[in-house]
């Protein structure tokens, strides 16, 4: 399994211990909004990453235009505990 890639299968995606997704720019925004908080759906395959225990969004604020829960988002991440790391 490769350590680090920037595209993957599912089939590596889902043996990954630790999945992190980065996305910059507008036209990023509506596929990751898709991928996060759409249904989980093969017409999509990016949301097979809701299915997945530990996973890492990093977007910018471009990216992030199209969340209907950023304030969720940001709230969870100012208080997550220490021991979560990244």
């Amino acid at each position: 399994m490769p350590l680090h890639c920037v595209t993957q299968g599912l089939g590596t995606i889902a043996r990954a211990k630790h999945l992190v997704l980065l996305a910059f720019g507008e036209g990023k925004a509506r596929a990751v909004a898709d991928a996060v908080e759409g249904p989980v759906s093969a017409s999509l395959p990016g949301s097979a990453i809701q299915l997945h225990p530990h996973v890492t969004v990093v977007v910018d604020e471009a990216a992030a235009v199209h969340f209907q829960h950023d304030a969720y988002y940001r709230w969870a991440q100012e208080h997550k505990p220490a021991w979560q790391g990244l």
